[in-house]
């Protein structure tokens, strides 16, 4: 039987992101029960890293800072974010681009370098560029905002909500190296 280089196993593998909270772990497997109800297994690969997220506010985003901001169109135009997270400056690039997203239908995800932030009333517009290109999206009052902190496994307890983004192999196993886990209080919005 003729195996497949491993370039073009990986991609084969698509893209998944899994929210939840934590049923169990163990060295090898995390177990989660998604946001949907049914339980998920994901394999842990070698050298699996875990990062925490800790509340941040809009003041916080200057010209600059990378962020991904999840949004939705607007009626009247532009995007609205549903959530903000700022990456610290060792991640930025990470992701760039502006592509769908699945935290809600119709949503997306931009990753890119924010240009400038202006307050209004209903709270704040960022101009974010990307790839040549420019998006303004608009943060109200309330959007969830977070910056990644330190975790470590101890922090995955059962019930511990985490957002583990990973790879489905064509059998439909599931694995990461990264696991990403609310802490003081604070729930992933991605």
């Amino acid at each position: 039987m003729a195996t497949l280089p491993a370039q073009a196993q990986t991609s084969a593998d698509q893209r998944v992101r899994v929210r939840g909270t934590v049923s169990s772990i163990d060295a090898t497997t995390l177990t989660v029960k998604t946001r949907e109800g049914a339980t998920t297994k994901v394999a842990l690969k070698s050298g699996w890293q875990v990062a925490g997220v800790v509340k941040a506010s809009v003041d916080d985003i200057k010209p600059g800072d990378f962020v991904g901001i999840a949004s939705l169109p607007k009626a009247d135009g532009g995007d609205g974010a549903l959530e903000v997270l700022i990456f610290p400056a060792a991640m930025k690039g990470t992701g760039e681009g502006s592509y769908s997203w699945d935290l809600k239908p119709n949503s997306s995800m931009t990753n890119a370098t924010v240009a400038d932030a202006v307050k209004s009333v209903d709270g704040r517009t960022v101009t974010v560029k990307y790839q040549g290109k420019d998006k303004k999206i608009s943060i109200a009052d309330g959007t969830p905002i977070v910056t990644f902190a330190p975790a470590t496994t101890a922090d995955l307890t059962p019930g511990a909500v985490v957002f583990v983004p990973g790879e489905k192999a064509a059998d439909g196993a599931i694995s990461t190296s990264r696991v990403v886990v609310g802490t003081k209080g604070v729930v992933p919005p991605m």
